[in-house]
């Protein structure tokens, strides 16, 4: 059975899930299940996570036709995508850097997560995998995939809108966070290597406190904490925010510190434990990915989410 680090058993004792934690644990793997590696093959999208030269961490997207993932073998995954010009995954994989993924099918809710060390190939990524596991569906939102780029390439080409810099959001970049209904997560610890994993909320989860601060709640999840023991030892983390109807992307990296305090948790409907986030670099990408999705419906483990919620029309359409 694979060991928690001390970040993670840090967070689990003081939220009192040891004992949980540790039974959830026999779930994680060392090798790919045949299922998870049909799964794997299927999916459309994956967000990895990685750490740059500078020690900055990035969560990045990177898509492809089914079938982009391959598993050569139950140890090794093979992403047959390169990252676009701009986005720090390019050179951040020095042979045996730490890397995290997770998989996430939208219309089925369904999410596979996988941690290992990687290195950059002239057609992708090679990634060793030492962790493999799956979630529960909670917080995820249903989208179906509707439409895609009929130009989408295996490697960017010329004309691709440049990516754009910064070190604080615009009042665009602010207005999209605080209407967001997901985004991601990239953390890192020392020995335990990198990590991706998924946030969900309803519209507004994520306050936008200034132009380099943001909050966002921690709610009731699989008790093993690896975003949250990451950060409690490494305060480094990225944020990706895609806007599923345009295919931008948003993606932040900055410090991270976990709160606890009951009065301020208090003010977020739902919230066990909030994060705190301050920005130190944005890059926003136009178009960056090709597929778009449309929402079904939200989850039904949100908090302050009533059937109105969602859209009537693509709710029948998740029933059929």
């Amino acid at each position: 059975m694979i060991a928690y680090h001390s970040g993670e058993l840090e967070v689990q004792i003081r939220a009192g899930v040891q004992t949980g934690a540790v039974r959830i644990n026999k779930g994680i793997r060392e090798t790919i299940p045949v299922i998870a590696q049909t799964f794997l093959r299927e999916q459309r999208m994956v967000v990895v996570s990685s750490v740059d030269q500078e020690g900055h961490l990035w969560a990045s997207l990177l898509t492809g036709k089914p079938g982009f993932l391959q598993t050569p073998d139950d140890q090794t995954v093979e992403i047959r995508a390169v990252p676009r010009p701009g986005d720090p995954l390019a050179t951040s994989l020095r042979v045996g850097a730490a890397i995290g993924m997770i998989m996430i099918d939208f219309a089925t809710r369904r999410r596979m997560r996988v941690n290992g060390r990687g290195k950059n190939t002239q057609n992708g990524i090679v990634v060793h995998v030492e962790q493999v596991y799956s979630n529960c569906p909670k917080y995820i939102q249903a989208r179906a995939l509707v439409t895609e780029d009929s130009n989408e390439q295996p490697v960017p080409t010329a004309g691709v809108a440049p990516a754009a810099h910064m070190q604080e959001l615009t009042g665009e970049q602010r207005s999209w966070i605080e209407r967001a209904d997901t985004f991601f997560v990239a953390s890192n610890h020392p020995a335990g290597g990198s990590d991706a994993s998924h946030r969900g909320g309803p519209p507004g989860f994520v306050r936008v406190e200034s132009a380099t601060r943001l909050v966002f709640p921690d709610y009731a999840g699989n008790q093993m904490f690896q975003t949250l023991g990451n950060i409690s030892v490494q305060p480094h983390a990225g944020l990706l925010f895609l806007d599923f109807e345009s295919g931008d992307t948003l993606q932040l990296s900055g410090q991270a510190h976990v709160i606890w305090e009951r009065e301020r948790v208090a003010a977020f409907p739902g919230a066990q434990r909030l994060l705190e986030f301050t920005i130190e670099e944005a890059i926003e990408t136009r178009h960056a990915v090709p597929l778009r999705w449309q929402l079904i419906e939200y989850s039904p483990f949100l908090p302050d989410v009533t059937p109105q919620d969602t859209p009537a029309s693509l709710s029948t359409i998740y029933e059929q």
